[in-house]
């Protein structure tokens, strides 16, 4: 498979994935500013999700550019982190209606697992242009992955246990202190 068409399929879904976001979203009660702040914890997870999967394709974009062929491993290592990435609306739907729900953001966090371990596994089949060039991007995102789902994992103990928002709070965290200043970083 050319890695353009791998490329264009991961974008497509992704794409269609972000836009089940915003359908999702319910309508007010009441047109008023009242109506809308009754809707805020929906606008949160669908702002929330909408940026950790821009997030995501961003890093799948960068990550990218190295690569000179598909294996079929590739192709289905794509499948799977596409696969989990489709229930994110669903996960996202769920906390957006029950916020303080220990199950619902438990759900929410095992889905945010699921996909990040699908995408490291996705970044492992990757065929970079040479062996250092590959290594060395794995390296750079060797050096906050771990720590970004160790914040994931801790934030998901937490709301099953004691703090239910905890998953959401610990996706913002990451997204905000991790993901997106290393990808900033990246561009300069």
């Amino acid at each position: 498979m050319e890695k353009d068409r791998l490329g264009a399929f991961i974008d497509a879904v992704l794409a269609i994935i972000m836009t089940i976001l915003v359908l999702e979203l319910p309508r007010p009660e009441t047109y008023d500013i009242a109506g809308l702040w009754a809707l805020r914890t929906n606008f949160f997870a669908y702002a929330l999700s909408f940026f950790w999967l821009g997030a995501m394709w961003v890093n799948i974009h960068q990550s990218y550019h190295a690569v000179e062929k598909i294996s079929q491993k590739t192709v289905w290592s794509a499948i799977v982190m596409l696969f989990f990435s489709s229930f994110y609306p669903y996960a996202t739907k769920l906390i957006a209606d029950a916020f303080f729900n220990k199950a619902m953001q438990g759900l929410y966090g095992v889905v945010v697992l699921l996909i990040t371990f699908s995408v490291l596994g996705y970044y492992k089949q990757l065929d970079g242009k040479t062996k250092e060039h590959k290594d060395r991007l794995m390296l750079h995102k060797q050096k906050w992955i771990w720590i970004d789902v160790v914040l994931k994992v801790c934030g998901l103990l937490l709301s099953i246990t004691v703090f239910p928002p905890a998953t959401s709070i610990a996706v913002l965290v990451t997204l905000l202190v991790l993901v997106i200043p290393n990808q900033l970083k990246q561009s300069e």
